[in-house]
């Protein structure tokens, strides 16, 4: 009888513990949920698209940002098809930007052209679309351009933009998107990609940073899905 007690003990200790920790490790699902809760806005997001920028939190599904409404407008692009869309929430603060990674073998030893379609209204400060080319272990891009010297603001009708840049044999990761930095809202579709012409002058620079979700190509460009 003298043991019972202590081994009782013991095992009310353990539960409690047990019950500590379980309370403590939220489940995947609840973790999904509060992802969806951060992002619920007007707008759903385009599949193999994903929202990060300067305030990115990370869940179990990666990286997002919650300071920008993104997703597809449906039916608001230039000629009534879906387009993409990143619009200013109150209080928000660095950029935001709906993004996308893939593998570039298709383009080692190329040079790329990344051309898509902007509409803006009432941008205070900045937008445009990015271009950016990594080397496995590496923080150094090969090559990037976020139109920073030729930027988008105010309020502007649909327009074709373009960069232009060259893709080394030792690139592994292509990361590309459209950002918004500040108040205002972004429209965007028919985001394409093509071999050009060493002629063609490159519009970007070398930089530092770090790419995201990696996938084998470009995928669902125009917005449908």
């Amino acid at each position: 009888m003298r043991l019972i007690k202590p081994v009782c003990i013991l095992l009310f200790t353990l539960s409690g513990i047990l019950f500590s920790c379980t309370a403590k490790v939220k489940p995947e699902s609840d973790q999904n949920d509060k992802m969806g809760a951060q992002l619920e806005n007007a707008f759903t997001l385009p599949k193999s698209w994903w929202p990060a920028g300067s305030h990115a939190e990370e869940t179990n599904i990666g990286s997002h940002s919650s300071e920008y409404d993104m997703g597809i407008a449906k039916g608001e692009g230039e000629h009534g098809k879906n387009a993409a869309t990143i619009k200013y929430k109150e209080g928000a603060t660095g950029f935001g930007t709906l993004m996308q990674s893939c593998i570039p073998y298709k383009y080692l030893g190329k040079r790329v052209r990344m051309t898509g379609s902007i509409k803006s209204e009432n941008v205070e400060s900045f937008s445009g679309m990015w271009l950016r080319v990594d080397q496995a272990s590496s923080l150094t891009a090969l090559a990037f351009d976020n139109m920073q010297n030729r930027g988008i603001t105010g309020t502007t009708g649909w327009k074709k933009y373009e960069i232009v840049l060259d893709v080394p044999t030792n690139a592994t990761l292509l990361s590309y998107g459209v950002q918004l930095r500040g108040k205002g809202q972004v429209w965007f579709e028919n985001i394409s990609f093509e071999e050009v012409d060493k002629s063609i002058p490159v519009t970007g620079t070398e930089t530092i940073g770090q790419p995201g979700f990696v996938q084998p190509e470009p995928s669902n460009l125009n917005f449908e899905e």
